[in-house]
């Protein structure tokens, strides 16, 4: 049941807030430096995400990767 729940999250998305000292981050739903669990994004929330001005992408997971055209 765990793959399967593993398998499912690094196929949504989520955001890490944005802090004092650093922008908010888009992650990939299994990103472990941003474990959270619950309030993921679906892929067109997280290409709408990554398109404000405000909001980065993960340098270790690389959500972008996940979000090309399809």
């Amino acid at each position: 049941m765990r793959r399967r729940e593993q398998a499912h999250a690094a196929l949504r998305w989520k955001i890490e807030p944005q802090r004092l000292s650093s922008v908010a981050l888009v992650h990939r739903g299994d990103c472990a430096l941003y474990p959270v669990q619950g309030g993921f994004l679906n892929r067109e929330e997280a290409v709408i995400a990554l398109a404000e001005p405000d909001i980065e992408p993960c340098q270790v997971c690389t959500p972008q990767t996940g979000l090309q055209p399809q």
